[in-house]
């Protein structure tokens, strides 16, 4: 028909010529890139075209319907080319960082070296993904090589590639270490989108002059934003390289700006979870659809928050970096300088707000510090009872309305990340105590004594209300309770997770709500001149004997936790568990986020960390092959659950390996990185490290 018309009329040519021109631009349509996004109505839930015909790889799970995403300047490090208006296109920058890079075919050589000159314009990750970059590795899963060239890596760390370097002569399996070399340096590759400094208006003149107050701004990936939960665990997979530092290209201050940057985060708004860019980045930001759908109460400000749920482990997770940033480099002062001890203030007088129970003793409902509802298709998106969720009884945890991956709780007790906060509320008050007895902070005492005290309440809760009977395992950890006796029976693949719990040693040891006479002391000073903490008001009308020994009162119930995790763990790890997606492609525990049948390889990471934790029990066995086997089962789970793509996503469907989500998710690939560096650490231990005794001497091809 449209060879008659172009052989025919010049009326017939023209129409033909039309007709072919916009089947064109039609197919064009069709070629949609890998990033982009699907837009939908109700919910953050999307998802990108597949790589693979007749698959659908759902998007991001925090994702926005509507995002409008900018490369800026980065104020460190400014481009060293002009910008470019194609989106799978990004600047060049030049970094002042000096450093030895290898490809996958040479060694290094120097501890420093000139920054190379940028030859081509760097793309986005997922366009590198999609060119499926080689050399491909050696091994029968052919993975790509997909970190970016050194002059496109946002972050460039000499001690980083060291010991990737070292980690090439000891893991002899060709894919497995292609698997490693991808994933571990993925954050600091392609997700460390900002750094900068603060900068401070004079309230008279209007003069805006920059601080020494350092900014860091990591993304997730393919979400153009910044969780305080992700970032802190994406830079934490990192720790075995942190030191002390004041270089402004070192891993320290990387650090020290994710800890002003999550400071700065909590102030504004403490029971929100995800945040835009910080003003000085001049990054645009990111539009969240959801803004219009979801009410929460208190409301925000949606130029300085991405989205807003409240999620106890996102302040867990910051002081989480904060303790483990002191533990490593020693640096006090740093917390006594700029705005960690309001932040702490806000986070715990937030938290403290939630312990509220439902109603009061005369049975009147009390007023909640957050609420939140949502115009929904999806019941985790929203919480019941206007807002306010489920009824609890007040017991000593804290009421978090959703969990680590976003969803709503269905009791709100939710135990993993009241273990969490529990354990860095005590981790982080040992330097709030040396605030305090250093005189570098008048809010310091009193609130060492609160942080103590919450974390001890939470301790009470746990031990009375969440430890559970199960008919086939004995005493159990419940994913979440209400106090009340209703108990939710499962676990989810994010982190906190029961599964997750030794990985902050959730025990009680006997720092657990103790109380130091000279905090005491000190607080007791710091009171005669300054407002009082809300918590520390009891403690002022004790004596030094009541308070030695009120606060070091034991739970009311004692429990072995490590009978219990041990119960806990082999609950999580089956087909009891309503979440435990099993299948040939992969097995491992998911959750309602994505639905079930979606295993996560985060928690097929986890199950393998944790395994290396006395908790987990198979120290006590007298050969480690019990657990060598149990890690290997998990190890060899993750490495064949990519796809081909040679990078962890967030969940794989426990049948089609090639039905996949994200294909850029800094969180689980950091993981993994930390998993093989544990079995590294322990195998040097036992001498078997690079040989065929060891996990990661072995070939991994059948």
């Amino acid at each position: 028909m449209v060879l008659a018309f172009i052989t025919g009329s010049r009326r017939g040519r023209f129409l033909g010529i039309a007709i072919l021109l916009t089947v064109l631009v039609l197919w064009l349509g069709y070629q949609t890139p890998l990033s982009t996004v699907r837009h939908d109505p109700f919910d953050l839930h999307t998802s990108p075209p597949s790589e693979v015909p007749s698959i659908d790889h759902e998007g991001p799970h925090h994702e926005s319907p509507s995002q409008d995403v900018v490369e800026a300047e980065d104020i460190l490090h400014p481009p060293s080319t002009s910008t470019t208006d194609d989106p799978e296109l990004e600047p060049v920058v030049a970094t002042t960082t000096t450093e030895t890079t290898a490809t996958p075919t040479e060694t290094t050589s120097a501890e420093t070296t000139t920054t190379p000159t940028p030859s081509e314009q760097c793309v986005g990750f997922e366009a590198l993904q999609r060119k499926k970059p080689e050399p491909l590795s050696e091994g029968r899963r052919k993975f790509p090589y997909v970190r970016p060239p050194p002059e496109c890596r946002k972050f460039r760390l000499p001690a980083l590639e060291d010991l990737i370097e070292r980690m090439r002569g000891v893991i002899h399996d060709p894919d497995l270490f292609r698997l490693f070399e991808n994933s571990y340096p993925n954050t600091l590759d392609t997700m460390v989108k900002w750094r900068g400094y603060a900068t401070k208006k004079d309230d008279t003149t209007g003069d805006v002059t920059e601080t020494d107050e350092e900014l860091t701004y990591v993304i997730t990936g393919d979400i153009d934003a910044m969780w305080l939960r992700d970032s802190a665990s994406q830079v934490y997979s990192y720790l075995p390289l942190l030191e002390a530092s004041k270089e402004p290209d070192s891993l320290a201050s990387l650090w020290r700006g994710l800890i002003n940057s999550h400071s700065r985060y909590i102030i504004i708004s403490p029971y929100c979870h995800s945040f835009q860019p910080p003003a000085e980045s001049g990054i645009k930001p990111t539009t969240n659809a959801a803004f219009h759908q979801n009410s929460p109460n208190p409301p925000y400000d949606p130029k300085l928050v991405f989205d807003c749920k409240w999620e106890l482990d996102s302040l867990a997770s910051f002081l989480q970096i904060s303790a483990a940033y002191h533990s490593r480099t020693g640096d006090l002062d740093f917390f006594g300088k700029y705005s960690w001890v309001n932040a702490v203030e806000a986070a715990v007088d937030a938290s403290a707000a939630m312990r509220l129970g439902t109603y009061d003793k005369e049975g009147r409902v009390l007023p909640s510090a957050w609420t939140f509802t949502g115009y929904t298709n999806r019941g985790s998106e929203t919480l019941t009872n206007n807002g306010l969720g489920n009824p609890v009884k007040e017991n000593g945890m804290v009421r978090s309305a959703f969990r680590p991956s976003d969803d709503a709780c269905i009791f709100q007790l939710l135990t993993p990340s009241n273990m969490m906060f529990a354990a860095y509320l005590e981790q982080a008050s040992e330097i709030m105590q040396g605030l305090a007895e250093g005189d570098v902070n008048d809010k310091a005492a009193n609130l060492t004594v609160a942080m103590r005290k919450l974390a001890e309440g939470i301790r009470r809760g746990v031990a009375r209300d969440a430890v559970v009977k199960h008919r086939d395992f004995g005493d159990i950890f419940a994913y979440e309770v209400d106090g009340y006796g209703g108990a939710n029976l499962m676990d989810d693949a994010n982190v906190p997770s029961l599964l997750a719990m030794p990985l902050w040693n959730y025990t009680l040891s006997e720092k657990a709500g103790r109380m130091l006479k000279s905090v005491k002391h000190t607080a007791a000073r710091s009171n005669s001149s300054t407002m009082t903490h809300p918590d520390t008001r009891e403690e002022e009308e004790e004596d030094d004997s009541e308070t030695s020994t009120s606060t070091s009162t034991p739970p009311e119930k004692e429990h072995d936790y490590a009978q219990i995790y041990q119960n806990t763990r082999k609950f999580v790890l089956s087909m009891a568990n309503p979440y435990f997606a099993k299948g040939p492609a992969l097995s491992a525990v998911g959750g309602p986020h994505l639905g079930p049948g979606k295993g996560w390889p985060m928690a097929a990471t986890v199950a393998a960390l944790t395994a290396y934790e006395d908790l987990a029990g198979f120290a006590s066995s007298s050969s480690s092959s019990s657990r060598d086997e149990a890690v290997a089962e998990q190890l060899f789970a993750v490495l064949n659950s990519t796809a081909g793509t040679g990078v962890i996503h967030e969940t794989v469907n426990a049948w089609r390996e090639h039905d996949w989500t994200r294909a850029w998710f800094g969180w689980a690939n950091g993981l993994f990185g930390e998993l093989v560096l544990r079995i590294a650490e322990d195998e040097e231990k036992r001498g078997v490290l690079g040989s065929e005794e060891g996990l990661l001497g072995r070939s991994w091809q059948d």
